[in-house]
């Protein structure tokens, strides 16, 4: 395989995570999402930089990999703490390490900024393989659990 870059998405990349949306909605939750919000979605992270940031894992100059991170304040942390979304892996390119590398590029950049406090996800109950990569990243799912009202 070539070697992957991890670095920033760029407007270029808008369609490559549109799909990858809409497939890992397919894949995990068995649910279609709709292209015209999902584009809309996605293209306000690139108006609105405050609302979060998308970082790709590229390979000869494709994006095969995604995902977002969005901003929780913590008054306990006095810091943000950044929130891992909406990741998807290309299926020709799982199992050869590429999220753990999209991880180690978003981990490298939080470690020294002492106003970045940590890092969490949330993961479905039933994505066991998902569970099983996060932790052995080091990342613990102890301690809490999400309920959330969705409208």
């Amino acid at each position: 395989m070539s070697d992957i870059l991890y670095r920033d998405a760029t407007r270029a990349d808008v369609p490559a995570i549109i799909d990858f949306q809409i497939a890992m909605a397919r894949e995990t939750e068995e649910l279609d999402l709709d292209r015209d919000i999902l584009t809309k979605g996605v293209s306000a992270l690139f108006d609105d930089p405050n609302l979060g940031r998308y970082y790709v894992a590229d390979v000869d100059g494709r994006a095969v990999a995604s995902l977002m991170i969005t901003y929780e304040w913590s008054d306990w942390r006095n810091g943000m703490v950044w929130w891992i979304q909406s990741v998807y892996v290309d299926p020709s390119f799982r199992k050869r390490g590429i999220y753990a590398g999209l991880y180690a590029h978003i981990k490298a950049i939080v470690a020294p900024d002492p106003s970045i406090r940590g890092i969490r996800l949330y993961v479905d109950n039933r994505n066991v393989s998902a569970q099983q990569v996060y932790a052995r990243l080091g990342m613990s799912g102890e301690h809490y659990k999400v309920f959330e009202w969705m409208k």
